[in-house]
């Protein structure tokens, strides 16, 4: 067991260092952040857009007390419902004909509403009429009603805790927390496939399992995969807690998960590595059965596809503690690593995740030994043909 842990370290150091010393790596990292920093940018774009004032003008050609009126009442709906929700209204000369003063080259407005404000008349093409009517009868009848109709005071009473809030705050980070370990884990399970490909294709796994034994060769890859996966989850989790500092707005605290965050982020590492140890585990052992890429992706597709089955039964029985299927994704194992993250941000009780990681690191150790078996026995049979190739191309 000593010369077996000894080699799996070898392998491991070796693999790590090869990938995370690499240049590419620097790529790797900087990978998913581009999506993020296009998206960033591109809501920036789109916020400027929207914060551009698109709104229709309305001409309002009106008595001074109307238009007055008018205005005030645009002024008090605008504060309730929003800058961008009501055309804009503009006072024009009431000498001139609404239909002439539509007709001028330059006219700034789309319509123009006339007559008094108990009797608007509103002058325009059809299509903005059937746009403008509705809003601009609300802001009327708001108008009319100014003298007899008053804004009612609501009496404000706050409080420092709402558990109704804070169950709604938990359900999210539960749900967040899932998500993030599913697709950390899909994301860089995928890479020891890659990695096996790689070597199986130069003939790499063959070499060394002439030189170590199989099974070190299979636990070394998985805990350098492993590795290189927490260095890439510190560098993005720290980016992602800088840019959250710089952009969170003064007062903003973060709702606590049940646990408190210094144990969910924990139990988020741990059930991460649940996860990714045996998703990697499974793809290390039947992708070592596919001789070439085609065969990899075709084997990888029925169990991403699995995994994504799991990750939607988990999200239903999110918002269900207790209930069978919330106990069911919590006990088998493949979702249990999702079903506990969000166990952590709802329930403050720590025993269960105890139990629930002792029942997952059984099955990590059950699946580590049925993945040795596959790649051992792929990897003997592969590497006694290539032997046997080999001896006779120097004999011949």
């Amino acid at each position: 067991m000593k010369e077996l842990l000894r080699a799996a370290s070898v392998i491991a150091r070796r693999d790590f260092t090869a990938v995370v010393l690499s240049r590419t790596f620097i790529l790797f990292l900087i990978g998913p952040l581009v999506p993020i920093i296009i998206g960033m940018v591109f809501a920036g774009f789109t916020q400027k857009i929207s914060s551009t004032d698109l709104r229709p003008v309305v001409g309002i050609a009106m008595a001074p007390a109307d238009v007055g009126a008018l205005e005030r009442a645009h002024a008090r709906l605008t504060e309730r419902m929003g800058p961008q929700a009501l055309p804009r209204l503009h006072a024009v000369p009431l000498g001139t004909p609404p239909r002439t003063q539509l007709a001028r080259p330059d006219s700034d407005v789309v319509a123009i509403l006339s007559g008094t404000v108990s009797r608007p008349v509103l002058t325009g093409k059809p299509e903005d009429l059937d746009r403008l009517q509705g809003d601009l009868s609300l802001i009327a009848s708001a108008a009319q009603a100014e003298k007899v109709l008053h804004m009612v005071k609501v009496e404000r009473q706050e409080v420092a805790t709402s558990l109704g809030a804070q169950s709604q705050a938990r359900l999210l980070i539960g749900r967040t927390g899932q998500i993030v370990i599913f697709f950390l884990t899909i994301l860089l399970a995928g890479m020891i496939l890659s990695n096996l490909v790689e070597e199986k294709t130069n003939k790499i796994i063959e070499i060394l399992a002439a030189a170590v034994p199989v099974d070190a060769i299979f636990l070394g890859k998985l805990i350098a995969m492993l590795g290189m996966s927490f260095v890439g989850i510190a560098f993005w989790g720290a980016t992602a807690f800088t840019i959250f500092m710089a952009l969170k707005a003064p007062g903003t605290v973060l709702p606590d998960p049940a646990v408190g965050w210094p144990a969910f982020i924990a139990l988020g590492i741990l059930y991460f590595a649940m996860a990714y140890t045996l998703l990697g585990s499974l793809f290390l052992g039947i992708g070592a059965q596919a001789a070439t890429v085609r065969e990899v992706q075709t084997l990888n597709m029925p169990i991403t596809m699995g995994q994504m089955m799991i990750f939607f039964f988990v999200s239903y029985t999110v918002d269900h503690m207790g209930s069978p299927l919330e106990v069911a994704s919590v006990v088998f194992p493949f979702s249990s690593p999702f079903a506990m993250i969000a166990r952590a941000a709802q329930d403050a009780a720590l025993w269960p995740h105890l139990v629930a990681i002792l029942w997952q690191g059984v099955w990590v150790a059950l699946i580590i030994r049925i993945g040795v078996l596959l790649f051992r026995r792929h990897v003997l049979k592969s590497g006694g043909r290539w032997w046997k190739q080999l001896f006779r191309s120097s004999t011949g």
